[in-house]
């Protein structure tokens, strides 16, 4: 692939997407303050004798007093052949060697009362031989709530409506509803949080314009979620929310295994299967036959919060 695609340099995207690795990583790491909990930086790189190539920086917290278990990868890897995940919408690309290159991360809070957050910005480049590559970007980010509160919904909302705004009112409200019918677990009819902001194919700018607004996302994320963080990670809990976090993060394992373009397009393309699957909890649980106590929080989350919402009506 020509390291110039349509004029943009694919090193700037991978500048770029590294140093946001970077910054996110930094901040979480203050968050954990005193406690001194450090991300470990695993590099690792896959040769041509393997399905696919490219190398990638993966780092994970573990055992924090703030983040029970947090994932922030980079990758940048060349394939063969797109996989089929990748060709819904493009048809035309199918079986066309590809490149790719994102940031993904996953944090699940210890506090059941912080929520756990979901965060993606990546480019993909494919072309069959003789042809122009096409290229196009994807992401967003969305908050998955144990304990529902309308203000930290608001406040994520709004960081996500105002990182997309400079390029156009209709991108909000068109990613919302995306993101509101992607994050949804289809065999429960259920919502996997509370949304924010999914897209995906997306070229419509122009390679230039494109990923400047997918900049705006990135760069939109630490002041999404971290104050949501800070006011809520001191907040007393007890081993009832303990209970019903595990129970909802089995909700979280559900729908990225089952539904998950993201990963499928992973597992599907040979790549790294633990750098893929950081994004599942330390702790997860299911039950047969759960059924919370009618007006209290856990049930209202499912019957009243996760159901999709303008969140900034009357803002």
């Amino acid at each position: 692939m020509s390291e110039q695609i349509k004029g943009l340099a694919v090193a700037q995207v991978r500048d770029y997407l590294m140093g946001l690795q970077t910054r996110i990583t930094d901040a979480l790491e203050q968050v954990e303050g005193l406690h001194g909990a450090r991300f470990l930086s695993d590099s690792w790189s896959k040769g041509p004798e393997e399905k696919l190539q490219g190398q990638g920086i993966t780092r994970i917290l573990e055992g924090g007093a703030v983040f029970e278990r947090a994932g922030c990868g980079f990758s940048h890897v060349r394939g063969p052949q797109l996989p089929p995940s990748a060709t819904q919408h493009r048809p035309e690309l199918a079986g066309a060697p590809f490149e790719a290159m994102g940031v993904s991360l996953v944090f699940h809070p210890r506090n059941p009362y912080v929520p756990t957050v979901h965060m993606n910005v990546r480019m993909i480049a494919a072309g069959h031989a003789g042809q122009e590559p096409t290229c196009w970007f994807g992401g967003g980010m969305d908050l998955t709530p144990v304990y529902g509160f309308e203000e930290d919904a608001r406040h994520f909302h709004h960081a996500c409506r105002d990182a997309l705004t400079p390029f156009g009112e209709q991108l909000y409200p068109r990613f919302k509803t995306w993101c509101d019918e992607y994050f949804c677990l289809k065999h429960r009819g259920e919502q996997r949080g509370i949304g924010g902001i999914f897209f995906d194919d997306f070229s419509e700018l122009g390679q230039d314009g494109s990923f400047a607004m997918l900049r705006s996302v990135g760069d939109a994320f630490l002041g999404a979620y971290l104050p949501i963080v800070e006011k809520r990670k001191d907040l007393a809990y007890g081993e009832q929310q303990v209970n019903f976090q595990r129970y909802r993060r089995g909700r979280y394992v559900e729908f990225n295994l089952v539904w998950d373009r993201g990963t499928h397009f992973g597992l599907q393309s040979g790549g790294r299967t633990e750098s893929i699957l950081l994004s599942m909890p330390a702790h997860a649980s299911w039950s047969y036959q759960r059924e919370d106590a009618p007006g209290t929080p856990e049930r209202e989350l499912v019957e009243q919060f996760l159901r999709p919402r303008d969140w900034l009506a009357g803002l």
